[in-house]
């Protein structure tokens, strides 16, 4: 039982008596005391007050307050914040005061409104065994079932970070990169399982209580992929490359060619290409899929869908051009311009402008960035940085243009797609309150109404998918790691390193360091 305290009166005043607890109950605090006194408007001498607490002594030992009328068993009734909660709390009356009832209780909690979840033993069962500064839960909601979030299962590698295997050498093993994931008609590529929404629960007024909202999901695929009847799986229709694009499951046929040149012209397929041979300058190759390129690359335009892999590498002479959803493989980059929505990797980069969604990785043997600017959304990571004769050379951080390009364009798209709903909702809705009177339109407002209800189902399709498209964007953004550039080597004089809005020029050099933002400044820390 806790402890609790009482008050009695003599001639001399009104004083309190501290019970103390028994059977491990809770002492009564100073504070419950006086927020008491407090609420009866009772003066007192709060030195007093405490020196009772502290002694703990039942006996009657009179700490004088103000003397007062004798005051009735009393109670708190609290309702918790979340209205799920009702507890009770009572108070021993004064010496030779009045007890209080159950049905007074009751009545309170009519009151209230308070009805759901009321135990009326446990209210009956105080007045059966009154225990004083006690709490006692006398009404329990019952809590919504949260549901869970839709998820979505790829039997597939969607990677966005490829990290190639090194040779006994030093050089990087462009043969076993594992980016293409082969599949074959019938191949289940996807699965759905979808949003539990939970269950609604109920306060003590009675009232409903939502459980929180949870992300709908939706499978979203392309060409050669079939939907099952309850919309749970995708399946492959044909033998090719599977990849994830901007959320999309994508399946490409594979085109092979020897070489890109005269006899072949410009390229523009919608399933993978590889090309055993070379590339001529001046010629491009434009493919949904992968594309893979075994030879010599100088000045072509390359545009791939998902992943870029350039086993010899590229020498683009000014004029070369590589654009990936996914990521770019390459042995070297020199005078080119690559565009990657996930990773660039890469033994050497030189005088090249890289971005890259997520990171930008040159290993290997010679493992340098010279002149050029990279562009990385988390990570740039490098042998040596900048050249010896003081190359400009710069390096950008902690920012994915595309991502962010690419969320401005979603949330444009939904926002005209809503502004064009609510222009065409007023007229349809005039169309449809006229067919429920009955009235038959003439034909050619048939038409137009046949006209508006194919729209609008058109922007609402548009409108949720790029909503859930937008949210696995804004998710993507939000699970940014802290960006940061690494040197593994060492970091030449001449080069400007920003991170985020911040920026520094390397003034000397420095080796096995990283860059990081740290106190509104970009610092240059030891690898440990």
């Amino acid at each position: 039982m806790n402890g609790y305290f009482q008050l009695v009166h003599s001639k001399a005043g009104t004083g309190v008596i501290v019970y103390p607890p028994t059977d491990g109950g809770v002492d009564v605090t100073t504070g419950e005391i006086t927020r008491y006194l407090e609420k009866h408007k009772i003066g007192y001498d709060v030195i007093q007050i405490d020196k009772a607490v502290k002694e703990k002594k039942a006996k009657e030992e009179y700490f004088t307050v103000n003397k007062t009328n004798p005051i009735s068993e009393s109670y708190t009734l609290d309702v918790s914040k979340d209205l799920m909660t009702v507890t009770l709390r009572f108070y021993a009356p004064s010496q030779g005061a009045n007890l209080t009832d159950s049905k007074e209780v009751f009545n309170e909690l009519n009151l209230k409104k308070i009805k759901y979840g009321v135990n009326n033993e446990a209210i009956e069962g105080f007045f059966k065994n009154r225990e004083y500064c006690t709490d006692i839960e006398i009404a329990k909601g019952k809590p919504p079932r949260e549901g869970k979030d839709a998820e979505i299962s790829y039997h597939f590698s969607t990677t966005r970070h490829p990290h190639p295997e090194m040779n006994a050498d030093g050089s990087v093993d462009y043969h076993n990169l594992n980016l293409v994931n082969h599949c074959k008609k019938g191949d289940v590529l996807a699965t759905l399982t979808p949003a539990d929404m939970g269950d609604p629960g109920v306060n003590v007024y009675g009232n409903p209580m939502k459980p929180k909202p949870v992300k709908i999901k939706h499978l979203h695929f392309g060409n050669n992929i079939e939907l099952s009847e309850d919309k749970l799986t995708i399946t492959s229709m044909v033998d090719g490359h599977v990849s994830l694009q901007d959320g999309k499951v994508m399946v490409s046929n594979v085109l092979n060619l020897q070489n890109v040149d005269a006899s072949t012209g410009n390229i523009d397929y919608d399933g993978s290409v590889i090309v055993e041979g070379d590339v001529t300058s001046g010629f491009s190759i434009k493919a949904g899929g992968n594309i893979e390129i075994k030879g010599n690359i100088e000045g072509a335009f390359l545009e791939a869908g998902n992943d870029i892999v350039m086993e010899r590498g590229i020498n683009g002479a000014g004029g070369g051009t590589v654009k990936a959803g996914g990521n770019v493989i390459s042995k070297f980059i020199e005078n080119t311009n690559v565009a990657a929505g996930a990773s660039v990797t890469a033994e050497s980069i030189l005088h090249s402008k890289i971005e890259a969604g997520t990171e930008v990785n040159v290993s290997g043997v010679k493992g340098f960035i010279v002149g050029g600017n990279v562009i990385a959304g988390e990570k740039v990571e490098t042998k040596i940085l900048g050249g010896e004769m003081g190359t400009t050379t710069r390096i950008d951080v902690g920012a994915d243009p595309q991502l962010k390009a690419r969320i401005r364009d979603t949330m444009q798209i939904v926002h005209e797609s809503q502004k064009n709903l609510q222009a065409i909702l007023p007229t349809f809705e005039n169309i449809v309150k006229k067919l429920q009177a009955g009235v038959t339109l003439p034909p050619e407002q048939a038409a137009y109404a046949k006209k508006l209800l194919a729209m609008k189902k058109s922007l609402e399709a548009t409108i949720t998918e790029k909503s859930e498209s937008l949210c696995e964007l804004q998710d993507r953004l939000a699970e940014s790691h802290e960006a940061l550039v690494i040197v593994n080597g060492t970091c030449y004089p001449g080069t400007t390193i920003s991170i985020g809005e911040l920026s520094t020029v390397v003034k000397k050099p420095c080796k096995y360091c990283k860059f990081v933002q740290k106190d509104g400044d970009v610092k240059m820390q030891p690898l440990r």
